[in-house]
C-alpha cells in the first residue's frame, strides 16, 4: 500500500512527550516541535493491524514470548545486513538506555572508565556519569563537511581502566554511517587494549541515500566476542512507546549475567502490544520503511534548499543515516543561551540545542525532520522571520 507522510496527524490527545512536554522542557507549550526523536508518522498498517486485534482479545495478562518473537529479528537481520545472530545472544531490554545503565551497573565497578565519541546522543553522559563511572570523551573530528573518528586521540586515552567504549552507529546527531573500515579499524584498537565495545544500532535501519549500515558485530567472530549490540524496531517504526529492544550478547557470560538481572528487575517480559507489534514490524513492515526513507531522504534536500536560499547563516549538514538534522548555528553569532532563546521565544520552535550532545555541540541545533513536509516549512519559515531580526 502506499502511506501518505504528508498527512498531519493531530498528536494533542496522544499523551505525546514531544508535544506534552514542551512546557516543562522549554518554558512554554505554543511551540513547533521539531526536538525529540520520534516520528510524526502514522504506524506501518500490518503493525496497526496487530495491535487492533491483540487488543480486541480484551485480556492483556501476562506475556509469555513465542519463539517466533526473536525469529522475527533474526531473519530480519539476516536479510538485510546479512548477520547471522543465533538466539542464544539475545535478550530482552524495555529500551536501549536501560540495558546500557544495567550494563554499567553490573558489568563495570566504580572507577572502570567507559569511551564515548562526542557530540553524541546525550543519555550516554549519563548512563556513564550517574552510575558512578568515569566518562572519557573522544570527540570526532570535523574534516571538512564531513565528521571522522579521530582514533590518534583514541589511542591516546586509553589505559588499564578503561573497560568499554560505547560506540553510536549509526551517529547520533551527526548522522555519519560509519563504514566497515571505520569500524574495522576501531573494533581492532578496542580488541589490542582488551575494551569492549557496546553498540547502540538503534538508529540502523534510518540510512540514506544508498549508504550501507554494517552491524559492529557482524565484521568478524573476534568483534562479536568484544561486543555487545542493541537494536530495536521501535525507532525504526516510530514505536518508542512499546519500549521493547533486544540486546545481542555473543558472550555467553555476558548473556547469562544480563538476563540474571532482568530477573532480578523483574523486567523480563514484553508488554502484549510490544510482543506483537515487533513481530509485525520486522516481518512485514519493509514496505513502509522504503517509504519512509524516501520522504524523510526528500525532507532531507528540503531543509538544506531552504537554509540555503532563505537562511545561508544556518548550515544543516547532510547526514547519511537516522530522520535528524545538525545545523550549524554559528554564523548567526550567538552565545548558546541567546541561540535557544532565539528558537524558542522568537521563532517559537523546539529543537535539541547542541551543548546537549557534549561540548562540540557549541553552536549547533538538532532538528528531526520526520514530519510533515508543511510542518517543516512552517518551522523554518518561523525560523528565517526570526533570524531576520537579528
Amino acid at each position: 500500500m502506499r502511506y501518505d507522510f504528508d498527512r498531519i496527524i493531530d498528536r494533542s490527545n496522544n499523551f505525546a512527550a514531544k508535544y506534552d512536554e514542551l512546557e516543562l522542557r522549554f518554558g512554554r507549550g505554543d511551540l513547533l516541535p521539531l526536538w525529540v526523536a520520534d516520528m510524526d508518522f502514522k504506524a506501518a498498517q500490518p503493525i496497526v493491524d496487530a495491535i487492533r486485534a491483540r487488543a480486541a482479545q480484551e485480556i492483556y495478562g501476562y506475556t509469555a514470548r513465542p519463539d517466533t518473537y526473536f525469529e522475527a529479528v533474526v531473519s530480519w537481520y539476516k536479510r538485510r545486513y546479512d548477520w547471522e545472530i543465533q538466539r542464544e545472544w539475545m535478550s530482552y531490554s524495555p529500551t536501549v538506555v536501560t540495558a546500557m545503565s544495567i550494563i554499567m551497573r553490573e558489568f563495570t565497578k566504580p572507577g572502570d572508565k567507559i569511551i564515548i565519541q562526542t557530540p553524541v546522543y546525550y543519555p550516554f553522559f549519563s548512563v556513564v556519569q550517574d552510575n558512578g563511572r568515569e566518562l572519557v570523551c573522544n570527540p570526532l573530528k570535523l574534516v571538512g563537511e564531513d565528521y571522522v573518528m579521530d582514533y590518534e586521540d583514541l589511542e591516546c586515552k586509553i589505559d588499564d581502566q578503561v573497560k568499554y567504549l560505547i560506540l553510536c552507529n549509526p551517529h547520533n546527531p551527526v548522522g555519519r554511517v560509519w563504514t566497515k573500515e571505520e569500524l574495522t579499524k576501531l573494533g581492532n584498537i578496542c580488541m589490542k587494549n582488551n575494551i569492549k565495545v557496546i553498540a547502540d544500532e538503534i538508529h540502523g535501519d534510518l540510512v540514506l541515500y544508498g549508504k550501507k549500515y554494517t552491524p559492529f558485530a557482524s565484521i568478524s567472530e573476534e568483534f562479536a566476542k568484544y561486543s555487545i549490540t542493541c537494536i530495536s524496531a521501535t525507532k525504526t517504526f516510530n514505536l518508542a512507546g512499546l519500549q521493547a529492544s533486544t540486546v545481542i550478547f555473543p558472550d555467553t557470560k555476558d548473556h547469562d549475567k544480563f538476563e540474571k538481572i532482568l530477573n532480578i528487575l523483574d523486567i523480563k517480559r514484553n508488554n502484549c502490544f510490544s510482543l506483537v507489534a515487533m513481530q509485525a514490524a520486522y516481518q512485514e513492515g519493509e514496505e513502509w520503511l522504503k517509504q519512509l526513507m524516501e520522504y524523510v531522504g526528500e525532507n532531507i534536500r528540503f531543509v538544506t534548499d531552504y537554509c540555503e536560499d532563505h537562511i545561508p547563516q544556518i548550515k544543516p549538514n547532510k547526514p547519511e543515516g537516522t530522520y535528524l538534522l545538525w545545523l550549524n548555528c554559528k554564523e548567526l553569532g550567538l552565545k548558546d543561551e541567546d541561540l535557544h532563546n532565539l528558537m524558542v521565544n522568537e521563532a517559537k520552535v523546539a529543537l535539541n540545542g547542541g551543548t546537549g550532545f557534549g561540548p562540540e555541540g557549541s553552536g549547533y541545533m538538532r532538528m528531526n525532520v520526520a514530519c510533515s513536509r508543511r510542518l517543516l516549512e512552517e518551522g523554518l519559515s518561523r525560523i528565517k522571520k526570526a533570524v531576520s531580526k537579528i
